[in-house]
């Protein structure tokens, strides 16, 4: 017997469907919270979630263009800027939209795929390089492979903190862009395209990054072929065969902080739970079968256990994942859910329960 950490897992959860009248589509891209409110992109409009009632905006609501595949809300003005997945760019400001696209503006390219906000300057990815537009002055820039360490342009995902911005371009790896110095500076995986890491640890996992999550001064950057995690001098990268991943096929991370980071996977929601002691927490279907997620608790790949959920989402396709105070939201090709945080606590906490080795005791 003995006295054991314990990461928190989430038992509950809530579903939420187009077909009980808030979601405009089941189809989710993306999740972004501000305060309370929780804003949603699908593949048919805008939703906000805000005092347990939805809000919708389509195309005849003024919403440019019918798919959103990003959304940044600024701190300082509010305002909630959409990426739309072949129509541009939008700002929702005042109660109305005003649009931009690569005839109107700046905008390297309609094809969006992240947004975010520094400061006063919004970047954009776009499946042919990055657009910033300054807020303040309107002017715009352009970085392609013609002003950028880019050896691809395909930039699928941006985040931006501490003065820096992290773009994830697909087959390029993450470029880090320093706002006072305004230089660029490329991460990538030393072993380049190769499938499998040869020397752990050395740099980034692989160059097909899919998205970048900066938070407490660490960098958390998903790709296809798995997990890294970068403080500033030193790489760590997980794989399924050696974590509690549930597949190497990440599509987006969020970093709680700089030792927790929620996986968004084509098997599920995997949350490095705790970075010190290689802790996680994933969520799946067990089969096609099963009517609801359960819970895997591992350190490192070794199971500790499984835990039940009452989460039901008929998919376990992730595409975007969000958190919201102790909540966890996620977002699939068939709905959307939250798994509701009662009195979560970041890492690990000791647990006054004796847990026997043996099974069921």
């Amino acid at each position: 017997m003995c006295i054991r950490d314990r990461p928190y897992v989430y038992t509950h959860w809530e579903t939420f469907y187009a077909e009980e009248g808030g979601l405009p589509n089941d189809h989710i891209f993306a999740l972004t919270a501000d305060g309370d409110r929780l804003w949603v992109g699908t593949e048919d409009g805008l939703a906000l979630y805000e005092n347990g009632k939805w809000r919708s905006w389509r195309e005849k609501d003024g919403l440019p263009w019918r798919v959103v595949s990003a959304i940044a809300v600024s701190k300082k003005t509010g305002d909630v800027w959409v990426g739309l997945f072949g129509g541009g760019l939008a700002r929702f400001s005042g109660g109305r939209f005003d649009h931009y696209n690569q005839f109107n503006s700046g905008l390297v390219n309609d094809v969006v795929y992240g947004v975010a906000v520094l400061d006063d300057a919004v970047w954009v990815a776009t499946t042919a390089g990055m657009s910033a537009l300054d807020t303040v002055t309107g002017e715009w820039e352009i970085y392609t492979e013609k002003n950028a360490p880019m050896e691809e342009i395909w930039c699928y995902n941006v985040d931006a903190g501490d003065g820096k911005v992290y773009a994830a371009v697909w087959g390029g790896g993450i470029l880090e862009w320093d706002a006072k110095t305004r230089r660029w500076n490329a991460h990538r995986d030393p072993d380049r395209e190769m499938e499998i890491d040869l020397y752990r640890d050395d740099g980034l996992i692989h160059i097909i990054t899919t998205s970048a999550s900066y938070v407490d001064q660490v960098l958390w950057a998903s790709t296809y072929f798995g997990l890294s995690r970068y403080d500033g001098r030193h790489w760590r990268g997980w794989m399924d065969h050696d974590s509690g991943l549930s597949s190497n096929f990440i599509n987006f991370s969020r970093g709680r902080s700089g030792t927790s980071c929620y996986n968004a996977t084509d098997l599920g929601l995997a949350v490095l739970s705790d970075f010190a002691t290689d802790t996680w927490v994933s969520y799946r279907r067990d089969t096609e079968e099963a009517a609801t997620w359960t819970a895997h608790v591992s350190v490192g790949n070794e199971e500790r256990r499984a835990v039940a959920t009452d989460l039901s989402l008929p998919n376990h396709f992730v595409i975007a994942v969000e958190l919201q105070g102790n909540d966890v939201w996620i977002g699939t090709g068939h709905g959307l859910a939250r798994g509701v945080g009662k009195g979560f606590f970041e890492g690990l906490s000791k647990v006054d329960a004796v847990v026997r080795e043996e099974a069921g005791q």
